[in-house]
């Protein structure tokens, strides 16, 4: 299935808090984000993406059909590390398993490499979730390791998986599928 990513808009906030409303979602993002998800909380967090400096913060609404499906978005680093950026994502679960996520993906490094001097985008996905690993293999990401014992999230202590992907590689992937 296709999609697209674009900005965010104010009015995107009603989906957004719907989809963010999901357990199955929340255990796979970071805490920081209230559960229950309001309307407010959904439209406080797209002023601040739409307020967030445009050189270090990338964040865009995933679109099926023209609805928000999801939320990816890629964060520049500070000081030495800063052209690398760590990427976060997740799709609403009505839209699990269409290919949603691997669209998104590819879209944002395209968008990354083409249009910033950004040349590593790396992501953490919690270790279980296998689904997101598969997203990021698709796109070209090189499984780096396990990062054991790295998280606690609901009271568990969680290993992570560090992938990344550099300019190089993303350039050499995109010419393999071409």
């Amino acid at each position: 299935m296709n999609c697209t990513i674009r900005k965010w808009k104010l009015e995107d906030a009603e989906t957004l808090s719907l989809l963010l409303n999901n357990e199955n979602i929340m255990n796979n993002l970071r805490d920081g984000l209230p559960y229950p998800y309001t309307k407010k909380d959904a439209e406080e967090y797209i002023q601040a993406m739409l307020n967030a400096d445009p050189d270090k913060t990338y964040a865009f609404a995933i679109l099926c059909e023209n609805q928000v499906a999801g939320s990816i978005g890629v964060f520049r680093q500070e000081n030495i590390h800063n052209r690398t950026a760590e990427m976060g994502y997740y799709i609403g679960e009505p839209y699990w398993g269409k290919g949603l996520g691997t669209c998104a993906v590819s879209q944002i490094c395209h968008t990354i490499f083409t249009k910033t001097n950004i040349i590593r985008i790396y992501a953490e996905p919690f270790a279980y979730n296998t689904a997101s690993c598969r997203i990021l293999e698709k796109n070209g990401f090189q499984f780096e390791g396990t990062l054991r014992q790295n998280a606690v999230k609901n009271g568990q202590i969680l290993d992570m998986k560090m992938y990344s992907l550099i300019k190089m590689d993303w350039q050499a992937h995109k010419r393999e599928k071409e």
